[in-house]
């Protein structure tokens, strides 16, 4: 007997009878209606993407077009920029990507990016279905093609805006291949804040193609477009490295890279570029294409004037000076140095091979998007040399010639100027080498006033300091030590004019441009650098003495010669013959380093670009080291080698007093070989400043007439009015102006100056104003001090027509007289100075 069934089974039976469709026709009608409801949005999306215009910057001939590739001068591509844009880019084939950003990117982005039609319809739901699971953002829905979309045109974050961008992104897919799209996203993207493209990020943040990637360096940059701020390795590495973790993981799961492979990838450390790398020469480059360096004919800049544009730099020797700029600045950030700059120049071209403005142009608090290679800075000392080779040509000054080192003063609109050596002390009479090649300041402020002002400028400018531009007036004298402003670039060309052996060449910047439109210049055609003011001399004229020239370079290469300032082992002593100067600026606000190879010419500026004071350091240890190292890196893209032996038509090697610089005399102790032009050789006169005196042995006075035992002859020497006090002072072997009372009387001698001696005012100096204080009650005056040479004991002021006689000191404490008053010494026997004119108000 079978069990009766239980009562809910019945119920059931009916109710499954319900759900029995009454008939096919309206199954059918039932599927149709969902269908329509279903596919209703997708037709309204297609329709909206029919009605889509395809963004301009997909007409790849358009877009191409304008934009502007920059090479260095053997064709390795720096970077390339679109016209008007100054986001870091430069445009990438797919075809040279390399497959490894492709896999890691479609991993990380869209693993279904061949099969959807650039909206994917199942990420969508998984991303809704994530959403009501968890009532948060789990993951996203977007695309490749919608990311691109999102590129090309920003939308807000609305319903709207999502619509509009999965629109675009059907309208982007009808129109380009998958191939196409993913080109266009490589290099649309953002990878990195101020990076577009992925080529763009991979020389920034690895300094390699994209290509020569690494798979977890790959799978780094395709982490990227999902956050650029959020995972910027310059912020730390650790976001970075676990987006690029989870990246390599779900390209393993999509079979996209084998298990070694990724094991090896995540083992990886995330190994950055030194900053500074895979950008190339940004101050160069936005010098170029703003105009800032000319294009030969009226500076215009070449931004959207070219496709192409290839500079005269080395990218090999640019990256290695500006990692060391890096260096410097951190290492004196100490010393209060916030910024340096470098500029490489090939010297028988006038070709940049490396410009580096600044140690980072991203440093926003030290200024580095300032450019410190055009920007305008004092020299210091850096512009003696060419005071110097004027002075030989126009004053036949030489190597050997005398200059004193004592105090001077000057007169100037504002009263007297005093110059100081740097290292506090006066040197006496030195001769023009060791004057140059230790750079003291005195002898170069004499030489300029001998020389005048007016005539140190326009050489100068003759050089191509056009911005040394003021009337002589405003430099005075100082000019000599560089007060005045000039560009570091046009003080590198200076130097390598002076390496030419006086021939100007104008700086280039550019080795060709291609295709620019819509007047392009011809292929190869150089591009010179704008003078930064006054016109330059025409390109190869001379404009310094070739034998002048020749001996300045073998100054500033003399290593024993500066050795008196800088010692042994200073920065400038390369382990190849370099000629170089140093500067500093009043304040120590800039330093400077400048030299040159026979090749290469190499200029370095330290300081602050807002003008603030380092903490004391001098050319030779501020800019010093930066510029040995600059220098030894050009030396391995331009190999040392000697510099040429002097001409011997033009130039001789002779004998010469190490004191006086002239014909040494059986009186001279010591002697060295100077380089001199053969005229200036053939004209030299015997030694004047050493002379032999017969003394009494028992206590070194004059020996008069003294018996024959007791006399002996010793060396002395002999120095001009100027001279005198500061050889008495420093000790110097001056002869003795009294006779021995144990001997006869000298015939003649009655204290009258020596043959040929000169005497002059010492202070005040000619034009000099003074001013009597009402509110002092007390005696107001001033010292007269005249310079006289040794064997005189008695000399006079002559001061407004009356003789005051003086001894030694040969001083007089004058109390100040309002008006006009004029002043003179004189001596028995010696050539009056000059009568210097002064006032009293």
């Amino acid at each position: 007997m079978v069990a009766p069934s239980p009562p809910w089974t019945g119920r059931l039976a009916r109710w499954l009878a319900r759900l029995r469709p009454r008939s096919p026709l309206r199954l059918r009608r039932a599927a149709q209606i969902a269908l329509a409801v279903a596919a209703l949005p997708w037709l309204l999306l297609a329709i909206a993407a029919a009605l889509t215009p395809l963004p301009p910057e997909l007409r790849a001939a358009e877009d191409r077009a304008v934009s502007t590739v920059l090479l260095d001068r053997h064709g390795t591509v720096l970077r390339e920029l679109r016209a008007g844009d100054g986001a870091r880019a430069r445009w990438l084939p797919l075809a040279e990507a390399g497959d490894r950003i492709q896999r890691a990117l479609l991993a990380a982005e869209d693993r279904r990016f061949a099969r959807h039609p650039g909206v994917d319809p199942i990420a969508i739901a998984r991303a809704i279905g994530q959403l009501a699971a968890e009532r948060r953002v789990v993951s996203g829905a977007s695309t490749i093609t919608q990311q691109l979309a999102r590129a090309l045109v920003p939308r807000p974050r609305t319903v709207r805006g999502k619509l509009g961008e999965m629109a675009l992104a059907l309208r982007i897919e009808a129109s380009l291949s998958k191939r196409e799209i993913l080109e266009q996203y490589l290099n649309r993207v953002a990878f990195g804040p101020g990076l577009r493209g992925v080529e763009a990020a991979s020389r920034f943040y690895f300094d390699k193609p994209t290509a020569d990637l690494s798979l977890a360096e790959a799978a780094a940059l395709a982490s990227m477009p999902r956050g650029p701020a959020l995972y910027d390795p310059r912020r730390g590495t650790g976001p970075l490295e676990r987006r690029r973790n989870r990246v390599l993981d779900r390209m393993l799961a999509a079979g996209l890279a084998g298990e070694a492979e990724v094991a090896r990838a995540r083992a990886e450390p995330i190994a950055l570029a030194p900053k500074g790398g895979g950008l190339g020469a940004p101050h160069l480059v936005r010098a170029v294409l703003g105009g800032a360096l000319g294009d030969g004919a009226g500076a215009a800049p070449l931004r959207g004037r070219a496709s192409a544009i290839t500079l005269t730099i080395d990218r090999g020797l640019q990256r290695e000076i500006e990692v060391l700029a890096q260096q410097t600045v951190r290492g004196l950030s100490d010393r209060e140095v916030g910024a340096a700059a470098v500029v490489v120049l090939e010297n028988a071209t006038g070709e940049i091979l490396a410009y580096v403005g600044s140690h980072d142009i991203d440093d926003v608090a030290g200024l580095g998007h300032n450019d410190g290679v055009l920007a305008l800075r004092q020299p210091g000392s850096a512009l003696k040399p060419f005071v110097y080779e004027l002075a030989m040509e126009q004053l036949g000054f030489t190597a050997a010639t005398v200059l004193p080192d004592v105090e001077l003063s000057f007169p100037t609109a504002d009263g007297s100027y005093v110059p100081r050596n740097y290292d506090g002390r006066f040197h006496g009479p030195v001769r023009l080498r060791d004057a140059l090649a230790s750079s003291y300041n005195v002898p170069a402020v004499w030489t300029a006033a001998a020389l005048g002002p007016d005539r140190v400028l326009a050489r100068l400018r003759e050089l191509g300091l056009g911005s040394l531009d003021g009337a002589p007036s405003r430099y005075g004298v100082a000019i000599a030590l560089g007060d005045g402003e000039v560009r570091l670039l046009d003080l590198a060309n200076a130097y390598a004019t002076l390496a030419r052996g006086g021939i100007y060449l104008p700086v280039r910047a550019v080795r060709a441009i291609a295709e620019a439109p819509p007047a392009p210049p011809e292929r190869d055609t150089p591009v010179a650098v704008a003078p930064s003011s006054s016109a330059p001399p025409e390109r190869g004229a001379r404009v310094l003495d070739a034998a002048r020239a020749r001996v300045i370079t073998d100054i500033l290469a003399d290593d024993k010669a500066r050795l008196a300032s800088f010692g042994e082992g200073s920065a400038l002593a390369l382990p190849f013959p370099v000629a170089a100067k140093t500067g500093t600026s009043k304040g120590f606000r800039d330093n400077l380093a400048v030299g040159f190879t026979p090749d290469v010419t190499v200029a370095v500026w330290v300081g602050n670009f807002d003008g603030s004071p380092m903490g004391g350091i001098s050319g030779i240890t501020g800019a010093g080291p930066l510029f040995r190292d600059a220098m030894l890196a050009a030396a391995r893209v331009r190999p040392p080698r000697p510099f040429d032996a002097p001409d011997p038509d033009l130039l001789a090697e002779v004998e010469v007093c190490s004191l006086s610089g002239m014909t040494p005399t059986a009186a001279c102790p010591h002697r060295r070989r100077e380089l001199l032009p053969r005229g200036d050789a053939a004209a030299l006169s015997p030694c004047d400043m050493h002379e032999i005196v017969r003394v009494d042995r028992r206590n070194g006075l004059r020996a008069g007439a003294c018996p024959a035992a007791a006399v002996e002859e010793r060396v002395f020497e002999r120095h001009d009015a100027e001279l005198t006090a500061w050889a008495r002072a420093a000790g110097r072997p001056i002869a003795p102006d009294e006779v021995s009372p144990l001997c006869g009387a000298l015939p003649g001698r009655d204290g009258a100056a020596p043959a040929g001696a000169r005497v002059r005012v010492a202070y005040p100096p000619d034009g000099a104003r003074f001013v009597l204080d009402p509110s002092v009650n007390s005696l107001q005056a001033i010292r007269l001090r005249a310079d006289v040479p040794a064997g005189v004991r008695r000399a006079r002021f002559v001061l407004d027509g009356r003789p005051i006689e003086v001894g030694p000191p040969f001083a007089l404490d004058w109390p100040l007289v309002a008006g006009a008053h004029r002043l003179r010494v004189e001596a028995d026997g010696a050539s009056a100075g000059e009568e210097i004119a002064f006032s009293v108000e």
